[in-house]
């Protein structure tokens, strides 16, 4: 041990070698637990470029890769018009969650009404209801106004969660309350105080509301497979089931079909990276 090494330890200061083994033995973790969180992906695409004959190898790599899979897939679903459905959907939905959420927690936190805190109790427990609750009154409702087989009718009954209200609510308390009473002096509406003011300076929960909501949509499954009759108004979803029958699931082409259903959500979070992570840790998202 060397004198540096002897003086350290006599002070309480942590040793430059435990140190290094420390984070050493971290980074190792953290490397570890990537490699399984990223192998699924890279098998579902190495899976999706085997022909049948290898299907079911475990062979890292196929010997002969072939886009076959995914000429079958394209060919026999629309997939490229179930895609479009999809981003049209989920684009549509988290736009709309934020617009309405926006004005209730506005309402809910610059009107203090009497009975304020029970409204806000009513939409928390309303979160807590699961969707199989309301799956068929739904249903009937938009079979009474002609919205099935419809994006429409995919889009509505989505376009407000308690969850977008709880979270924008939240984060509007801590918005200062001078700024938006000097608004109001100077002659400012509560529609411009919201939008012009408030709105440009949540950007963090804004985002982080959009993200869930519009990855949310995407998976989404229960609701169209309800709604839904023809494929090509359907979303991606419905696609993937179609691959899996009675008579045995087609494993190519079902893996080159998640593989085409998870790539807008691939390339939106490696080119938003940055601005995800930033947006979940300025919210409080866990």
């Amino acid at each position: 041990m060397t004198t540096e090494a002897i003086d350290d330890r006599r002070q309480g200061r942590p040793s430059p070698l435990r140190g290094s083994a420390r984070a050493f033995g971290v980074h190792a973790v953290m490397i570890l637990l990537s490699l399984v969180s990223v192998f699924p992906v890279y098998w579902m695409i190495v899976t999706s470029l085997r022909p049948e004959n290898e299907i079911f190898s475990t062979v890292p790599w196929p010997s002969r890769p072939t886009f076959d899979n995914y000429l079958f897939v394209l060919t026999r679903v629309p997939m490229l018009e179930m895609l479009v459905n999809t981003t049209i959907v989920s684009a549509a939905t988290a736009l709309l969650q934020v617009a309405t959420g926006m004005l209730a927690a506005y309402a809910l936190v610059r009107w203090r009404l009497r009975f304020s805190g029970v409204v806000h109790g009513l939409i928390a427990l309303s979160w807590l209801v699961p969707f199989q609750v309301t799956m068929i009154p739904n249903y009937v409702l938009a079979s009474r106004l002609g919205l099935l087989d419809t994006l429409t009718g995919l889009v509505v009954p989505n376009a407000a969660h308690a969850f977008a209200i709880l979270l924008l609510y939240h984060a509007m308390r801590a918005f200062p309350t001078e700024v938006l009473e000097a608004a109001r002096m100077d002659g400012a509406r509560s529609f411009r105080i919201l939008w012009q003011i408030v709105a440009p300076n949540m950007g963090a929960p804004i985002a982080s509301l959009s993200i869930i909501a519009f990855i949310s949509a995407w998976n989404e499954y229960f609701w169209p497979l309800l709604l839904s009759r023809k494929p090509e108004n359907s979303v991606v979803q419905i696609g993937l089931q179609m691959f899996m029958t009675q008579e045995g699931n087609l494993w190519g082409p079902l893996m080159a079909a998640a593989a085409l259903a998870s790539l807008p959500i691939l390339l939106i979070y490696l080119v938003l990276q940055r601005h995800v992570i930033e947006s979940f840790m300025k919210s409080g998202i866990r």
